[in-house]
């Protein structure tokens, strides 16, 4: 399998994530060690404040964050994630998760995730986040 077949196979099994199309969310960018994923803020995802909830930022940011962490193929899970909400954002914002892998080594990896308000450039929440690499593949390597 060449390499740009393989990337294409694990792309398609990072966007085929259930979660993501609940969401309405777009992962826009997959690449070794790095993705963008992206969504509206609609009412339903507000809490009783009128802001938006801090379990859908969360959630925008582990699914950048399972993206980068698989996107070579290899089965990774979250063991750790610390988040930081900065900024509050509201219905009809584009909220942008992008992650960095920061550190690759062994069994694990560090991430760096921010959400940004697409338009304003606004920080809404930083994570730093480490993944589990188990020893399985779902899209095998040549060697």
């Amino acid at each position: 399998m060449s390499d740009e077949t393989r990337q294409a196979a694990i792309d398609a099994h990072i966007q085929d994530d259930a979660f993501a199309r609940f969401l309405g969310a777009a992962v826009t960018i997959v690449a070794p060690g790095h993705s963008r994923v992206a969504l509206t803020v609609t009412e339903q995802m507000t809490n009783f404040h009128g802001i938006t909830h801090g379990g859908l930022v969360f959630a925008l940011g582990d699914l950048a964050f399972a993206a980068a962490s698989n996107s070579r193929g290899q089965v990774a899970v979250a063991l750790n994630v610390n988040i930081c909400f900065l900024n509050p954002s509201k219905v009809g914002d584009r909220l942008v998760a992008e992650a960095t892998e920061v550190n690759l080594g062994g069994r694990t990896g560090l991430y760096e995730i921010t959400v940004v308000e697409e338009k304003s450039g606004t920080l809404i929440a930083r994570s730093q986040d480490l993944v589990y690499r188990k020893k399985a593949w779902f899209v095998e390597t040549e060697d």
